[in-house]
């Protein structure tokens, strides 16, 4: 049998049974369209979160109070001989390479313009915080680097605390009310929207000193270090210990780099996508199944068939390719309209519900075909040896 004669064999085969065929490529359809859905909401899950925290650069270093012990939880204040202040931000300021330490401090308080009145997030910070989260001032302007330890009643306000507050004028210069602090609208960031969860548009900026008082704290809640672009986060790292270790006689403080906090989430959500793409690898088994089962019943139903090839001159080795390739074009036609499927499944998705992040890189793509063609062959391989063991004259006998 020359390729041309195989060919049409597989093909008279495949259209012969056409309900066999297409409930086979179902399966296979299924478990693939399964596993591009969630495997590329879980990609999209990972893309997005990182690109919340990236936002902000990779050149920032978090230190809070409390010294993480070796269950892995942090004892925060409660396990600090001694807190961490306004002080140790400013001798942190005075470090090489560092750009920016920004203290802070945050909490939930009441606001009050005129007759107007919102419960927000204030956040207590220094002057120097719009740089070093890269976050810009639409009106006025930003905490003026006064004295950290007596900082004027100024207050910055959130996009939409100024549309709540001021809806049709300009707030630049009113005084509102925070708590039980009078404060003077100095400036109104840009609309920022949320990250992951919390909404920077529903929030105000006041000195940190201020915010100590106001939640009557003694210690700040974190200290964010902005350091120079092209420096070693080890080097910053070990300067910010020196420092700390001089000023508080023991390391009562964990530190955190940017990259410690995304190499975590990228492994967590890493594996979220794997798991996700496992469940939708069940419906590829149930497929593999059904493939194995039709080639079963296929190779009882066409013995005689087989015995007349083997009569007329097909070899072992044809016979078992021929069944071999049987499935896997099984496998494929069913991967590739479960391709199609969920691609489309996915864009539906993303088009009614665009708060669901999709993404499908065209590794997945790949993947996704190479995958269904493994499971046709691997579904194939028994069935396929059992027809070409078959003997010809019992095969004939069959009939």
């Amino acid at each position: 049998m020359d390729i041309l004669d195989q060919s049409t064999f597989l093909t008279s085969a495949i259209r012969a049974r056409p309900l066999h065929s297409f409930l086979t490529g179902l399966g296979i359809a299924v478990g693939i369209a399964a596993v591009i859905l969630l495997t590329s909401m879980g990609e999209g899950l990972q893309r997005y979160v990182l690109s919340e925290f990236t936002q902000f650069g990779t050149n920032l270093i978090a230190i809070n109070p409390g010294k993480v012990n070796t269950m892995g939880t942090s004892l925060g204040v409660i396990g600090s001989e001694r807190l961490l202040t306004i002080e140790d931000a400013q001798a942190l300021r005075q470090v090489a390479g560092i750009e920016a330490a920004v203290p802070m401090v945050q909490g939930n308080v009441e606001i009050r313009a005129g007759n107007r009145t919102r419960r927000i997030t204030a956040y207590g910070v220094g002057p120097e915080m719009d740089r070093a989260f890269r976050m810009q001032v639409q009106l006025g302007r930003f905490l003026p680097p006064d004295d950290p330890r007596s900082a004027r009643a100024f207050v910055v306000l959130g996009q939409k605390v100024r549309h709540e507050l001021f809806p049709r004028q300009n707030p630049l210069g009113e005084r509102v009310l925070i708590g039980n602090q009078p404060v003077r609208v100095i400036g109104v960031m840009e609309p920022k929207g949320q990250i992951l969860g919390y909404d920077m548009d529903d929030t105000v900026y006041i000195p940190a000193v201020r915010a100590l008082d106001l939640f009557n704290r003694d210690g700040l809640m974190e200290i964010d270090v902005l350091y120079r672009e092209g420096m070693q986060a080890d080097e910053v790292v070990a300067a910010i210990k020196r420092v700390l270790l001089a000023r508080h006689g023991q390391e009562d403080f964990t530190i955190t780099t940017q990259q410690q906090m995304l190499d975590v989430l990228g492994s967590v959500l890493g594996m979220l996508t794997v798991a996700v793409g496992a469940l939708g690898g069940i419906s590829l088994l149930v497929g593999s199944v059904g493939i194995f089962t039709v080639m079963t019943i296929a190779v009882r139903e066409r013995t005689a068939e087989i015995g007349l090839l083997r009569a007329i001159g097909a070899t072992r080795s044809q016979i078992l390719l021929m069944f071999l390739v049987e499935g896997t074009l099984l496998a494929l036609l069913g991967g590739t309209a479960g391709l199609l499927f969920g691609l489309l499944c996915a864009l539906v998705v993303k088009f009614f519900v665009p708060l669901i992040p999709f993404h499908t890189p065209w590794s997945f793509v790949v993947l996704a075909e190479l995958l269904a063609i493994t499971i046709g062959i691997l579904a194939s391989i028994m069935p396929a040896r059992q027809a070409a063991m078959l003997d010809p004259l019992e095969a004939l006998r069959s009939e």
